[in-house]
Parts: C-alpha cells; structure tokens; sequence
C-alpha cells in the first residue's frame, strides 16, 4: 500500500514517531524530519548528517579523474536473483546499475532493489559489539565478545548439554555463510539448527521432494515465458517477487497465455489477471481436488503420462470424487462454474505452470497443500517440460542454498539427513573420524535425532525438563539473520526470550530480538557486515548459482560471517577441526575453498560441478545466456546454463551443463536432462515404483531403474569404466561392504560419471509418488485450520489428533474443539508488501523505502467497516484469539479483502500494544519505521511434517479505538 501524498486532517496512529499519536501521512520533507533523518533528530546523536539527506535517491558524488570500478553481486532480498552492478570508487559504492546483461533481472530492479546501496552507508546500522548491562546497551570489543559469549556458552554445554542451545541461521546467508553455519552446529553436537524456510517453505520442500524427489523449483523464472497458461495460487509476486513479474507478464503476452489468480485478496498480481478467483483462506486443497474433479470427469488427464511416470493415482481418483462441484463451492466459496473454468483452463492450454508462494505452505496442511498442487501438474504431464513445471517462488536472497545446505533440524547439508550412513559421509568429507563426532553429542540417539525448529524454540525454553525430549530445557540461543518478529505466538516468544540465559544476535541490525522483550542482561550484538561486503555465491529460487564480489570493506568494525564464526569455533575449542580442509589467513576463511569443500561432498543435489571457477565465468559473461533458455550459444560457457543450476554433476572438469528443468526426460543427462529420483525403494505393496516405457533421451537402459551403487554397476558390467584411482576410493568408503557405496557417497564421484556416460540419472529413474505413504495424510485431504470460521465443517473435516514430533507437543484437535468465532468473527490472513522484505528491520531502516510506507496497518472489508462503525484512516485494535493479545493500528478499508477477511502486512515491529518499543534499540539503530507485528495475533498451529506455522488463518475481533 502506498500511503496517500494528499492533505488530511491529522489523526491518531500507531506509526513510526514512538507515540500513539502520529500524523497523517506526509511529504518527503516532513517524513524525513519526523523520522529523525533531519538535525535534531539521528543527526544530532552522531548517526547520519544533516539535511543533505533531503531530496532524490541517486547515486553519491564521485571525483573526477579517480578510477571508477564497476563489481556484480547480488540484491540481498529476494529470491529472484537479480544482479546488482555496483560502482565503487575510492573504496565508496557510488553508483549501481540493475545489470542489463543479467539474463535474471534484465537491467530491471524493484523499488529493494534499487535501494540496497543504501546498506552500505549504514544509517542505522551496528557499528560495533554491544553488551546489555542492566538495561543499558554498552560497547565492548570483538576480542572480550567471543571469549564472553564462548566462555556461557560452554558453561551452558557444561551444567547442562549442547542441546541447550539453539542455532538460528539465515536465508541471508551465502552459501559458504549457510554451510559453515550447519558444520558449525554439527561441531558443537546438535542437529537444533534453522533459518527462514523453517516458517516460508519447508513445507514446500518436503510436499515436492516426497512427490519427486527434490525439495525445489522445477523449472525457472525464464521458462514462464514458454507457457500457455498460468495459474499463481498462494502467492503475489508482484509485491514479493517484483521483477519475477516480467517473465510472467512474458509468458502471458507472447503466448496470450491464461493468467490465473487464486487468492483470498485481490492483489496486485491479481490486478493483472485473467481469470480472479478468491476463496476462503485455507480451503486450498478442495479447490485443488474440485478442478481434478473436472479433469478426471472429461479426460482432460495425461493418460500415458500418468501410467509411465506416476504412482498411486488410482487412489487420489477415489478421494478427488467426494469433491463435487456443489460441495467445493460450500467448502471454499468458489462457484462451481468458475472451478470447471479453470480446470479447463489449464488441461487445454498445455504446457501450463503453476506458482505457489507462502499463501499455500503456511499452514497446518502445508505440506499437504503442495503435495496436492504437485498431484495436479502431474496428472496434467506438465512436469519436466518446457512451459509447465512447479515454479516455486522461494522468499529470501539465499533460502533455497541455505535450505540446500543444512539449515533444517532434520538434514545435514544437502539433504543426506541424520543417518549413521550421513554422518559418516560428511565425517569423510570434513577428515574427521565418525567416533570423534560421535561423541560431540549427548548419544548417537541425538545425533540421529531431529532438532527443535524454530517454530518452537521459545515453547523449548519454557518447557518443564519432563515435557521435553532432551536432556534439558532450550538455555541459549545463536541468531545470525533472523528476525525476532517471524513467529506466531510472539507474546509467547516474548517469554522465552525472557528466560533465556544467553542471547547472541549477529546482524548488520540489532533486529527485533533485541527489542522486543523485557531483557536486561546477556544479551549480545555482533555487528555482521552484508554480503555486499563479502564474497560468496548465492542459489536463486530457479536452482541458478551466482558468485557476488566483494563490492566494499565492511563499514564500521563489523565483520562477515565467515570469519565471525571462524574465531567462535576457535573459542570454542574445535576451530582446528572444523577448519582443517579449509584455508584460513589471518583468521579469515576464504569462501571460494569453502564452496570448493561444498563441491567435495555435496554429491547428492549435484552441487559439485559448480566451482568458483564456472560460476565467476558465468558472471563475467552474463550477455552470452539466452533470456528464455538461460543457455550460452556462445563465448566460453557455450552449451551451459546460467548459473549450472542444480544438479551439476561431476566435478567442474565434467564440466556437465546444469540443469534448467527438472526431470526432463526429452534431453540427454549430460544436456540437462533427467528423470524422478528413485528415492522410495522399487516396489510397495507389489506394485512398480520404477518408471515404465519411459527414459531420458539416450539413456543405455530403456526402462525404469533404481539408483546407482557400485554393486548396480558391476551387475550392468559397467564398473569397468571406473578409473583405478576411483575404484580405490569405492572401495576404502564400502570397506566389508563396497557394493553397497552409492552415487552420492562415493567422494570419487566415479559412479557418477560412468552413469552420465551411460546417458542415465545417478539417482535413478523412478516414478513420481501420488501417494506418499510416509506422510501422515499420504493422499492429501482438507482439514480445516484450528481456528476456523465455519465451526459447521470441522466434524467433517477436523485436524490431526494432538501428538509429540520434534522434542514437543503438537496440539490439535484438543485445540480445534474451542469455539471463539462469536468473540472472533473475522479471519485474519497476512502477506508482503512491494516496499519491505521478511521481517523488515532492514528495510524499514532504509530512508528510500521506509518514506514509501510509513505506517502499519490492516485491511478490512467495507461491509465488515460499516458493520464494525471502523473508519478508512482511522485507528482501531485487533484483538487475537489467544493470550488476550492486541494490536494498535490504522484501517484501510478496502474491498481487496472479501467479507469476514482482514489482512495485515508482516513487515513490522517496534510497537507492543499500543507502545513504541524505539527506546529498547541501542541509539541511532532504531528502524525509522516502526509498527505493530501481525505475529503478536497469530495463533497455535502446525503442519504435522514439518512444524510450519499457520499463518495465513486464524481469527480476529476489529474495534475502533
């Protein structure tokens, strides 16, 4: 929402001045004195300058006759990838270009993306370690901070485990930052370590990997321009993925393809759409099953597709017919005309695609959600083709590498999980002997053991030691990236922060953590530079892999996160090992060998043909890639993908393209192409779950196949192209047993390459699962969420049963069965804005996009205001369901939002009921904008897979104020 530049009679508001009475919104001039960008205000306290602030975003004065440099990295906010061209001189960032040669982003930026040289000036940046002392923030130097936070830390491990303390990464890391985060967590013995996609797409990751193998975006971007017909559900890139628009807005005019948007609001995505369909907010999957209706009904199905290539079908048929068209129209509130409208959309505009964001995982049925969206494309044939696929658009700059490399309580990096045999592999990797890592940790039962997520890291804290499946209650907690305002259940996540022994946030920002609650010692903050201010390479939503440079120093006396962590594992005690196969100088991690350790052992997702080498030459050559294919014809990276997209397989001397969509059967292995991985055995309940009549394109064996080990090798006679060196290394890792080492443990990577040089998929070649029997609901079926509006559907259709899972308890049904629609009548439903990105500490403290929105606020429908006696621009207090919690806020009445539906951003913080909180920040790093967290009113509930909060419905009471 962009506040209104117009004269209005001031008004009472919760906004960013730290009073309840704020004024109307206001011109560039006032917003920047009221904000304390003007003298009298930071200025006064030493942070910025005067004035001069005052006026256009451009670039900064350059001098004449010195030497500008020009360096690409990559905007550090959303997933898209968009290069930033940077040009530096006398070591100051002084101008930026969106990067016209960036296949990505196409000389494009989004109102973040022009701003991110804005970081580097550090306005309200950390710009040195700080201690809480009694409530007051003091100074103290890098040296006394590690060895104080190391000295508790092991005090902590000491009196009570290494599982007393959680280890909360960042989608903002790189993916050497993300990596070194995880081995660092597995050093100090806990599998207690997460980031972001915890709370945006973990549910996504396990819906598509347990259908097809991986946890990730199966075609790109780019490809949306090949499609005929597009659905987005769940998700408003306009406003979240700005510039990914383009393509999308592409594909639609060259193909005069279809745009579908499904949503509870009508966003700007949606503003843009041919067909509009609103639903009520958690009925996805009736929607879903309600256009399968339709297929299944006429024939619109891929037949062939679905009996060479997909398990189980037959029984998602059965559940589908309960979906009749009048009993979807009762559940969602779609009429039954418009479902059959899309259905027929999408099965008669092939190749057609289909996006999600988080308005389809954050809920109790996220998992299943996806998994239902993923059952559409495949009976439709629409994965592993151009044009189709699941385009999944992932939130932060660097979530899916940081997901891809172990910041998840139930993986190692690369998705090998917690086995014995996982360990094992990543001990090799690392050169440190199993047993030694073994006992790092408690027992092997925890080192095998799931992690608590971050979820429900506060529920850990204020846990009795008997309600906790560990040895004792969460006692500290390590915070690189993350924001403190991400959960639902804040007043609940208020007390856990409360009660921790040690707190540690390792930010360019001191974050709401450091804000929100009641603390007054043992906390600490680390000032981390941006990846602006390091070198690294980061994973784009598509699976691309880009390198950013080092565009300046880190300002002030933060550092990076390599070196960060490098001097606390040192501290700690095991720096030597964790850093053995990595070259340190001066106490300075080189990032370019930790991507090379990366490759080394990350054999399972094909991350080991991408080396600093490839992906500095893709960047350097970005013009050469095409804008639809993403493949070189020309130039040094010919016949390769940007950014060799995972898998890359081999090492870089294979030099093996990429991978631009998954599970392409019509290219050959070594051209990009590939098959369903055979992750799920080859028979169940004696039925094939191998493919059947169908291969890559000359693949040597023409049928299905399970994946390869070395024993698969010698029964085909092909363990004869292995190397004596490879068979050397085979054969030390399966020591009694070297038929049984696989594609992805043999660190010689020799299996897979004879299977590549056979035109086959290492991992196999497999058909996809409709029906995961893994999962608790293994065909995806509606339950409504806990706190639901429609109290007459939940007999029919209730929530899992209370349960343990990760360490706690999983409430559910005991939860459900409270009624609270007559004290809260409406849902609440929550989402991004253009302006701001996660949390939004960062780019609420941005002058440029904080002037775009200055105020919190919620949605509410013009019935519902007239109803309520709530007036456009006026204040009024949300009510929650849980915990007494309220919320101050104005209203923007809209028709955005359907009857009974309000909507909040959740960008904001800094505002506790009604008071402003600026005076907890250490001065000068207060967010100028500040407001009330949507978290402080979101409630209780939890998809069974992987504890992702529900998000996007509970209830709500809205009263004037």
């Amino acid at each position: 929402m962009l506040v209104k530049r117009k004269p209005t009679a001031a008004g009472r508001g919760t906004g960013m001045f730290g009073s309840v009475a704020a004024a109307a919104p206001m011109d560039r001039r006032a917003f920047l004195k009221r904000s304390g960008l003007a003298a009298g205000g930071l200025a006064a306290a030493g942070a910025v300058s005067s004035m001069s602030m005052v006026g256009k975003a451009e670039a900064g004065p350059t001098t004449p006759g010195v030497e500008i440099t020009r360096k690409k990295s990559i905007c550090t906010h959303c997933s898209v990838g968009c290069t930033v061209t940077a040009e530096v001189q006398n070591g100051v960032w002084v101008g930026q270009e969106p990067s016209w040669d960036s296949p990505i982003n196409n000389g494009t930026h989004c109102a973040k993306g022009a701003a991110v040289r804005e970081l580097v000036h550090g306005d309200r940046r950390l710009k040195y370690p700080m201690k809480l002392v009694d409530g007051q923030w003091t100074r103290l130097s890098w040296e006394k901070a590690i060895d104080e936070i190391g000295a508790k830390l092991l005090e902590i491990r000491e009196k009570s485990s290494p599982e007393s303390v959680f280890w909360l990464g960042s989608a903002k890391f790189s993916n050497e930052g993300a990596y070194l985060f995880r081995k660092m967590a597995a050093f100090w013995g806990t599998n207690t370590v997460d980031h972001q996609a915890r709370i945006c797409h973990s549910t996504t990751v396990a819906g598509v990997a347990n259908t097809w193998g991986y946890g990730a975006m199966t075609n790109s971007y780019n490809d949306i321009h090949n499609s005929k017909a597009i659905l987005i559900i769940g998700g408003n890139p306009a406003e979240a993925h700005p510039v990914s628009l383009q393509h999308v807005l592409r594909g639609k005019e060259i193909n005069k393809a279809h745009l579908i948007v499904v949503d509870p609001r009508f966003t700007r995505t949606a503003a843009h759409a041919t067909e509009y369909v609103r639903l009520r907010p958690g009925t996805d999957i009736p929607l879903v099953w309600g256009m399968l209706w339709h297929i299944f009904e006429n024939g619109w199905e891929d037949k062939s597709y679905i009996e060479q290539r997909v398990h189980g079908m037959d029984k998602i048929r059965a559940e589908v017919k309960k979906w009749t068209p009048q009993e979807v129209e009762r559940v969602t509130g779609v009429p039954g005309d418009q479902v059959r409208k899309v259905a027929e959309i999408m099965a008669k505009n092939r190749p057609s695609t289909l996006i999600w964001c988080m308005g389809i995982t954050q809920h109790t049925v996220g998992t299943a959600n996806v998994r239902a969206l993923s059952i559409l494309q495949l009976a439709l044939g629409n994965i592993g083709v151009a044009g189709g696929g699941a385009n999944i658009f992932r939130g932060h700059c660097n979530v899916q590498g940081a997901t891809d490399f172990g910041l998840d309580v139930t993986s190692l990096p690369a998705y090998y999980g917690l086995t014995e045999g996982a360990w094992k592999h990543w001990s090799r990797v690392w050169g440190v002997d199993y047993e030694w890592m073994k006992g790092r940790f408690v027992s092997q039962k925890f080192m095998e053991a799931k992690g608590i997520p971050t979820t429900r890291w506060f529920d850990a804290v204020l846990a009795k030691p008997e309600d906790i499946e560990q040895p004792s209650p969460v006692k500290a907690m390590m915070v690189f990236g993350h924001g403190g305002n991400t959960v639902t259940r804040m007043p609940e996540m208020r007390k856990g922060l409360e009660a921790l022994d040690l707190l540690v946030v390792a930010d360019p920002h001191p974050t709401t953590f450091a804000s929100v609650s009641g603390r007054k010692n043992g906390t600490y903050l680390l000032p981390i530079c941006t990846q602006f201010e390091a070198d690294g390479s980061r994973t784009a939503s598509n699976r691309s892999i880009q390198w950013g440079d080092r565009v300046v120093e880190p300002i002030f006396e933060s550092k990076n996160d390599y070196d960060v962590m490098y001097a606390l594992a040192m501290r700690l005690g095991f720096g030597a090992e964790m850093f053995k196969r990595i070259k340190v100088v001066n106490g300075q991690p080189d990032p370019e060998d930790i991507l090379r350790e990366i490759n080394y052992g990350s054999l399972s997702t094909g991350y080991s043909g991408q080396s600093p080498e490839r992906l500095r030459l893709h960047m350097e050559h970005q013009a050469d890639f095409d804008r639809t294919t993403l493949k070189a014809s020309s130039g040094p990276c010919a016949g390769e993908y940007y950014g060799l997209p995972w898998p890359c397989w081999g090492t870089a001397e294979l030099k093996h393209p990429g991978t631009h969509i998954l599970y392409d059967t019509s290219k050959h292995v070594m051209e990009g192409g590939g098959t369903f991985r055979a992750r799920f055995g080859v028979e169940k309940d004696g039925a094939n779950l191998l493919a059947e009549g169908s291969w890559s394109k000359g693949s040597e064996i023409e049928d299905g196949y399970p994946e390869f080990t070395y024993g698969m090798l010698k029964k085909l006679g092909w363990h004869t192209d292995l190397t004596e060196a490879e068979r050397t290394v085979i054969e030390k890792i399966g020591g009694a047993n070297p038929d049984g080492v696989s594609w992805a443990t043999d660190l010689s990577t020799g299996i897979i390459r004879v299977a590549l040089r056979h035109g086959c998929s290492p991992f196999g070649n497999a058909k996809a699962r409709a029906v995961a029997w893994n999962l608790p609901d293994p065909v995806p079926v509606h339950r409504e969420p806990i706190y639901t509006s429609r109290r007459d559907l939940v007999e029919q259709y209730p929530t899992l049963d209370d349960r343990r899972d990760f360490r706690v308890a999983h409430l559910g049904k005991s939860l459900q069965a409270k009624d609270v629609t007559k004290d809260f009548p409406i849902i609440l439903t929550s989402g991004r804005l253009v302006e701001y990105e996660g949390g939004g500490e960062e780019t609420r403290s941005n002058k440029w996009l904080a002037e775009l929105q200055q105020e919190m606020f919620v949605e509410v429908n013009t019935q519902d205001a007239a109803r309520l006696g709530v007036k456009d621009g006026a204040q009024v207090w949300v009510h929650g369901p849980e915990g007494n919690s309220r919320a101050r806020m104005k209203a923007l009445v809209t028709d955005r939002v359907g009857p009974g539906v309000a909507f909040m951003p959740f960008h904001f913080a800094g505002f506790w009921e009604g008071e402003s909180q600026r005076s907890a920040y250490p001065p000068g790093t207060d967010p100028i904008v500040l407001g009330e967290s949507v978290n402080a009113l979101t409630t209780y509930g939890y998809d069974p897979v992987t504890y992702m909060q529900e998000t996007k419905c509970t209830l709500c009471r809205i009263v004037a104020a």
